[in-house]
């Protein structure tokens, strides 16, 4: 039987983080904004992918996290990079004193510090899917980590970044065991995502706790141009 995190976009979008879906049959994605996380069956047929096509759009990129299969005739791979996904395994989580909580107003200094570190997608909206925690020195947002997929009984960590001139502190772990805090307070589990060469995070996690799961990858692809077939075109 396949576990909850081997299709986590799915579990969220069909769990805890339904009301974001947006659905074309089995297919369903985040808004714009909020995540460029989307959802495919465990096992897509024909119909499926043509509904992704359908959806995206002519030639339009396309992520598809997670997604480990073939993909069909007219779609062409974009981006790949490997990944691994590691779970909690008896992490010391606690709440940090200098921790605050972040809120839409913050978003423009998120937004501004994610541009300097790249921890991965971070979007205007994708504050709303979950807890995001910062660190500030002299007013200005200096490191923050947060929640993003919300499977069943499971909470993603993620956004994890530090300001290059406060690297070296420790602030992105006392983030992490603070987010984790919150999430098992909650009696879920904490997990993560990270890219297969990126050791030095692996590193850390492991020495936090986190163990691995699975490998897992990171891609794109561009779907077909024009779309073809009679269940794209009636769809549209």
């Amino acid at each position: 039987m396949s576990h909850v995190l081997d299709n986590p976009a799915l579990a969220s979008l069909t769990g805890p983080h339904a009301h974001f879906a947006e659905r074309r049959g089995r297919v369903l994605r985040y808004p714009e904004g909020v995540s460029p996380w989307l959802a495919l069956p465990d096992e897509p047929g024909p119909d499926d992918w043509a509904d992704l096509a359908a959806l995206a759009g002519p030639g339009a990129e396309v992520p598809l996290a997670g997604y480990c299969g073939a993909l069909p005739a007219g779609w062409e791979v974009t981006f790949h990079v490997d990944g691994v996904q590691l779970v909690d395994d008896g992490i010391a989580a606690a709440p940090d004193p200098e921790a605050v909580r972040l809120g839409a107003a913050d978003v423009p200094e998120m937004l501004d510090l994610v541009e300097r570190t790249r921890p991965g997608p971070f979007l205007p909206r994708t504050i709303e899917l979950g807890t995001y925690l910062g660190i500030r020195r002299g007013g200005a947002l200096i490191a923050m980590a947060g929640e993003r997929l919300h499977p069943p009984g499971w909470t993603e960590i993620s956004a994890v970044c530090t300001d290059p001139a406060f690297r070296g502190e420790g602030l992105a772990t006392r983030l992490i065991l603070a987010v984790a805090h919150g999430i098992r307070a909650r009696g879920e589990t904490p997990f993560l995502h990270t890219g297969a060469g990126n050791t030095n995070a692996i590193r850390l996690y492991e020495s936090l706790g986190f163990r691995l799961r699975r490998t897992t990858a990171f891609l794109a692809a561009r779907a077909p141009e024009p779309l073809t077939g009679e269940r794209e075109l009636a769809a549209s």
